[in-house]
């Protein structure tokens, strides 16, 4: 299996109580860190504009500016994020932003994408909020715009939605084929098919019963489109608290908790947690957590996205995963 990880950037109050101005050094050097282990093979942004579980006033910082940042801060690791939304950038636009940023990063930028859902964000920077229908037809133009342009420098396109006439996108990637495009989301319908059409790797549930059903619409689609089902990496996220025991694991959560309560309210608060509290969503000890992961791996998952809601304040239970997670699984 490989492994990535989420650098915090403020959408999920990780970056509650430090000081705007040294919020870049926080995220950088946490970039730095995973780029010289050795051990994780991408790091990873949201791409979002206000926080969640409820819009507040804390920074959330812009995924592409990060991405560019990134790019000139690291050598190695992978760069990506969880995911783009379609409609936020003009796809050609987006193409060029993509691949300006990974000739910046010598070749490695992924491109997570997906149609969206943050009703608020999109009413709040005047996106409108289309039907889901509209938002993935968007999805599905958009990625065959981008694919088009990576691969030939220019493109022109005619669709319901997007229209391009000779759209210069020089310089290409560096990336052989063009960025990697990971197609986020669980939609049985549509997303899966977009995937099916045009992903290298796909994200949805880390539920292990939803991950299977998921992956066999998935493989259904691939049939269907006549593509290659086992060329495509299937992976996952998880919201990893790890602790040397179960107690620790409780107290880290109650840290997490308090930290941000007090901006989104007790109930709030206590929804967010919810879906951090058991080893297969990511919290546990490393034994619970290797047996959660190596059962989504048997179910043929070999990528899996980890968010360590503490990682701006204290690395200590993302080196414990390092040291007693990862090698048992890598």
């Amino acid at each position: 299996m490989r492994f990535g990880l989420f650098i915090p950037q403020g959408w999920r109050l990780d970056l509650v109580g430090i000081e705007p101005r040294d919020q870049w050094p926080v995220m950088r050097d946490l970039a730095c860190y995973v780029d010289d282990g050795g051990i994780w093979d991408s790091l990873w942004v949201y791409d979002h504009f206000h926080t969640v579980p409820v819009p507040t006033g804390e920074a959330t910082h812009e995924a592409w500016s990060l991405m560019s940042a990134y790019a000139a801060t690291t050598s190695r690791i992978k760069l990506g994020q969880m995911c783009t939304a379609m409609s936020y950038r003009n796809p050609a636009y987006l193409a060029k932003v993509a691949a300006t940023a990974d000739v910046i990063s010598g070749g490695r930028i992924q491109m997570g994408i997906g149609g969206g859902w943050y009703e608020h964000e999109w009413r709040a920077y005047g996106y409108g909020f289309p039907s889901a229908g509209v938002r993935l037809a968007r999805l599905d133009e958009g990625v065959q715009i981008m694919r088009d342009a990576w691969r030939d420098g220019v493109v022109t396109f005619n669709g319901d939605h997007y229209q391009t006439a000779g759209a210069i996108v020089a310089p290409k990637p560096l990336q052989a084929g063009g960025i990697p495009l990971w197609i986020a989301g669980g939609g049985e319908r549509v997303t899966l098919r977009i995937a099916a059409k045009y992903a290298r790797y796909t994200n949805f549930t880390c539920d292990p019963e939803g991950f299977a059903h998921k992956s066999e619409v998935l493989a259904e689609h691939c049939r269907n489109v006549g593509t290659d089902f086992d060329a495509i990496t299937r992976s996952a996220n998880i919201n990893v608290v790890v602790g040397s025991t179960e107690s620790e694991v409780t107290q880290r959560l109650g840290q997490v908790r308090s930290r941000i309560s007090a901006l989104t309210g007790e109930a709030a608060a206590d929804a967010m947690l919810s879906s951090m509290r058991t080893p297969q969503a990511g919290s546990g000890t490393p034994d619970q957590l290797i047996d959660a992961i190596a059962t989504l791996r048997d179910l043929g998952c070999h990528y899996v996205i980890c968010y360590f809601p503490e990682a701006a304040y204290d690395r200590s239970g993302m080196e414990l995963f390092e040291q007693a997670v990862i090698p048992a699984l890598a």
